[in-house]
């Protein structure tokens, strides 16, 4: 009788050999990636922290379920928000990969048209290589006396054509010529020569074409600037600031000068746009102050003396019509490349003159300031970084001599270095480096006969403070450096009790209106001051070693910032958009029980469509990132929320904007 005889189990695909599953097979075969890789349907290699592809993106990888991924909404803009970051991402990457392969083997590569800018971890900043000297001295507070490294032009180059030639076609009859410039830097260290670099940069500039025929008439009067030039005039008899601080010519809004420069219909549009709406937003405070000046004496002139001027403010004009009317299609994003191209050519084309150097510093703060009015936080045409416009402007303000000429005891001050000081101090804090003119701030916070710059005048904010958030940055610089923890608490000690100086004498915030209805310029600017201070304390107290956003003294301290701001006008006639420094640094250590978060939802709500774009849009996106990011690490028995910098989520979103 025959034995039956078992057939053996073919093996199966998945397991061939038939083996028995391991635990970490099974394991494995139980995870599915992370719910940022599950979103994109990608395949994830679970790697921890955090996964490869999320770490590459800079996105957030999260394997704990998300409270956006039960909700079909917030999953469909979570991501809409991640198509957006891999888009900027992508154009990154295009752009570094172009500009590298027109590069001189062994030269340190300038910036080039970007909207994913360099960060700590892959630009090197001159400027970082050769600080002011307030992070070279640890002797005394105020005893920073070096000059500080002057700027080279690096920053407009042949890349801007050559990394973005998908837009040559926007501008077919421009004929590029070029100019090498030759760059010889050398460092210091305790004036012993160093390192030394030489570096050729090649200038590309464009002849354009014969302008239309078309003459554009003198912009009309307007009369409401008049109205409301009549009203402040009568309500600052005897309580305004200096009406004639800057050098202004007049000041008085009585009539226009002429724009006399050649525009077809389309620009003229742009223009008329700029004057009328764009404008009026760019300087509220200096308009409370001294209405009309900067554009009867500042803005207007400039656009028909300066082409550069001229192209940067129709770029920004375009830019504005698009995120504010939602102007959408190819022929708005042409016309701001187009004007944005022209801006740097003009600007290449006057510094190979390398004259007139004013009207240069003129356009290369208008491309800076502007851009604070103007445009969403995630915009995704290329342009060149702030900071590199800023390199050129302080090379610029020290061809001038404006530095020198502030110290001095004279009536009228430069409008062009207090604009410069305005970005250089809260530009420093952005990046977290020490102010290139530091030094020249220290020299005015210790005149006893000169010590005003025009800050409060233009921008709300009291000179002293100002100088003192310097001094902050300048002791965040020297703790990036190793400074010592006792050395640092001493620091922020005596530089507790300067701010607390300029508290002397003050008696609190008071409504900015008079008996009449009529805005109060002065009380209004010790408003502001109020809130730039509290700002300053908090950016003081954010520097002692182990710090945490949940200390009484972080909680109180939001909490009386929160307190200051009701103070402060409201809506879209308000001055919310003016404090956006204030805002960053206020909200970013606030707690989620903080009423400093209801409070920014309000004003932003008062703001309507107005909250959506320029610097105060960019930090209420940037604000709604960090409290997620802090609000998602609280634990689960609700303890402790993790500090996470406002500056990380920068770079981990590829940011790189000028919060002021």
């Amino acid at each position: 009788m025959a034995v039956a005889q078992s057939k053996p189990k073919p093996a199966s695909k998945a397991n061939p050999n038939n083996a028995p599953k391991t635990k970490m097979q099974m394991h494995r075969r139980s995870r599915t990636g992370c719910y940022t890789c599950r979103l994109r349907r990608k395949k994830c290699d679970e790697g921890a922290p955090a996964c490869t592809a999320c770490k590459h993106l800079g996105l957030r990888c999260e394997y704990k379920r998300p409270v956006w991924w039960s909700n079909n909404d917030q999953r469909r803009f979570q991501k809409d928000n991640i198509k957006m970051i891999i888009k900027r991402k992508k154009l990154s990457e295009k752009t570094t990969t172009a500009a590298s392969q027109v590069m001189t083997p062994g030269a340190e590569t300038p910036p080039s048209l970007s909207h994913s800018l360099p960060t700590s971890a892959t630009f090197s900043d001159p400027l970082d290589r050769t600080r002011s000297a307030s992070i070279d001295s640890q002797l005394s507070l105020f005893d920073f006396n070096a000059p500080p490294g002057i700027a080279d032009y690096t920053a407009y180059n042949a890349q801007m054509h050559s990394a973005h030639s998908q837009y040559a076609s926007l501008y077919p009859d421009f004929s590029p010529y070029e100019i090498d410039v030759k760059t010889e830097r050398q460092m210091f260290v305790d004036d012993i020569p160093t390192r030394r670099e030489s570096t050729i940069s090649t200038f590309s500039t464009y002849h354009p074409p014969p302008p239309p025929d078309a003459m554009l008439p003198g912009f009309p009067v307007d009369n409401d600037w008049a109205e409301i030039y009549d009203e402040r005039r009568d309500s600052m008899a005897d309580d305004a600031l200096d009406m004639n601080f800057f050098d202004f010519s007049s000041g008085a809004p009585a009539s226009l000068p002429h724009v006399a420069v050649e525009l077809d219909e389309g620009d003229q549009r742009l223009l008329d746009h700029f004057i009328s709406d764009v404008l009026p937003t760019v300087f509220p405070i200096l308009e409370t102050n001294q209405p009309g000046s900067a554009r009867n004496d500042y803005v207007l002139p400039a656009l028909q003396s300066n082409k550069c001027y001229l192209h940067c403010c129709l770029s920004i004009s375009a830019q504005h019509c698009k995120a504010t009317m939602n102007v959408q299609g190819e022929q708005i994003d042409n016309d701001i490349m187009r004007h944005r191209y022209a801006t740097i050519s003009e600007l290449c084309a006057a510094l190979s003159r390398d004259t007139d150097h004013t009207s240069i510093l003129e356009a290369t703060l208008g491309m800076i300031l502007f851009q604070c009015s103007v445009g969403r936080f995630d915009d995704t045409l290329p342009d060149i970084p702030w900071h590199q416009h800023f390199q050129a402007a302080i090379s610029l303000v020290q061809k001038l001599g404006l530095s020198h000429l502030v110290t001095e005891s004279h009536d009228l001050k430069s409008f062009n270095m207090t604009l410069a000081a305005w970005i250089d101090i809260l530009g420093a804090t952005i990046q977290g480096r020490a102010p290139t003119f530091a030094h020249t701030y220290r020299e005015k916070h210790l005149s006893p006969t000169n010590p005003s710059l025009g800050l409060r005048e233009l921008m709300g904010c009291d000179d002293r403070v100002m100088y003192l958030i310097s001094e902050i940055a300048c002791l965040e610089a020297l703790k990036k450096d190793g400074m010592g923890d006792i050395q640092l608490c001493q620091h922020v000690h005596a530089l507790g009790d300067q701010i607390g100086l300029t508290e002397i004498g003050e008696t609190g915030p008071k409504i900015p209106f008079n008996s009449n209805g009529v805005l109060n310029p002065r009380q209004l600017s010790k408003n502001l001051t109020a809130a730039f201070r509290l700002a300053a304390r908090i950016y003081l107290c954010s520097l002692v070693p182990g710090f945490t956003p949940s200390q009484a003294s972080c909680v109180g301290l939001v909490e009386k910032l929160t307190q200051v701001l009701e103070f402060i006008p409201a809506g879209p006639a308000g001055f919310d958009r003016s404090l956006v420094w204030v805002y960053l640094i206020g909200g970013s250590v606030s707690t989620a029980s903080s009423t400093f978060r209801s409070f920014f939802h309000e004003r932003m709500a008062g703001l309507g469509d107005l909250a959506n774009f320029g610097s105060f849009g960019r930090v209420a996106y940037l604000l709604k990132e960090v409290w997620e990011h802090v609000d998602g690490r609280l634990s689960p028995g609700g303890g402790e929320a993790h500090y996470v910098s406002w500056r990380d989520v920068m770079q981990m979103k590829g940011w790189d904007f000028l919060l002021i």
